[in-house]
């Protein structure tokens, strides 16, 4: 890839990070979980889907739906950035007089669907994703499972389906942070192997480094991965990467910071901030 789009794709990155954080204070957000998709979401908005402000009603256009709903921080901050809707509004997170909470709502330009309850966007982005088929589109629709939400049966009922109908029109890419709520996913239920699973259902399936921009632009380039298959990446990352203090851990799953812990964590992110221990100190509750 281009040194000068890494460098702005690295510098996205740790804008739509700063929002995240931001977004953990007043109420709190699923800091680690937003924080580990955030490379993901900012390349695909970038480099992969042809969806923009201007073309939110071109029936040809790209789709993209957050399966896993609770980290759309993430997709907000991204879609800020792109100018889906103005910055500030990032503010007004958990505010009554505004629809930037928790969860994706469709009253924020962009967003195409509700999400909260997991194991249900994969379905809708079937259906629109077999609808752009029969109507002989060449849209490109994408949706973004999390790990821990491959439990839910909908997921492999939906691959049954999806595989039967050839959807090769539709990418799953899989938040593999290796944590569900929290604990990790290996000591819950296990998921490993992960791709003979999906290529069992009939997926054709790559492996990368959820963080590594080269990465993604070699696999995402080659979409369809095969011709009538679903094509899935699975995205090793790491949950609340860019904070060392909170990466990889069990307990910031979801996390409600005061001003100062805000504050400390913005700093940690720019790697001015107070050491890990000094983190731990701090943060610790």
């Amino acid at each position: 890839m281009d040194e000068i789009k890494l460098e702005e794709l690295n510098s996205l990155g740790y804008k739509v990070r700063q929002h995240v954080i931001r977004m953990s204070g007043n109420g709190g957000c699923f800091i680690g979980a937003s924080l580990s998709c955030t490379d993901l979401l900012v390349y695909l908005y970038s480099e992969f889907l042809n969806v923009s402000t201007d073309n939110l009603q071109d029936p040809n256009r790209d789709y993209l739906f957050l399966s896993k709903g609770h980290d759309v921080p993430a997709l907000y901050g991204t879609m800020a950035e792109f100018g889906f809707f103005e910055r500030e509004r990032l503010l007004n997170h958990l505010s009554t007089n505004d629809n930037i909470y928790w969860h994706p709502n469709i009253s924020i330009p962009g967003i195409e669907f509700h999400s909260g309850s997991l194991g249900h966007l994969l379905s809708v982005a079937m259906g629109v994703a077999y609808d752009c088929k029969i109507n002989g589109q060449n849209n490109k629709i994408v949706v973004v499972l999390g790990d821990g939400e491959l439990n839910e049966g909908t997921i492999w009922e939906g691959l049954l389906v999806a595989s039967s109908i050839q959807l090769g029109n539709m990418m799953i890419v899989v938040d593999r942070n290796h944590f569900q709520a929290n604990m990790k996913t290996e000591d819950l239920i296990k998921l490993e192997p992960i791709q003979d699973k999906f290529k069992a259902f009939g997926c054709e399936v790559i492996r990368i480094d959820g963080h590594d921009f080269n990465a993604m632009n070699d696999t995402f380039n080659s979409f369809p991965f095969s011709e009538n298959k679903i094509s899935v990446v699975i995205a090793d990352t790491i949950r609340g990467k860019g904070l060392p203090s909170i990466e990889a851990r069990a307990d910031r799953w979801f996390c409600n910071f005061n001003d100062n812990e805000v504050q400390s964590l913005l700093k940690e992110l720019d790697g001015n901030g107070p050491t890990q221990l000094e983190s731990e100190i701090l943060i610790v509750r």
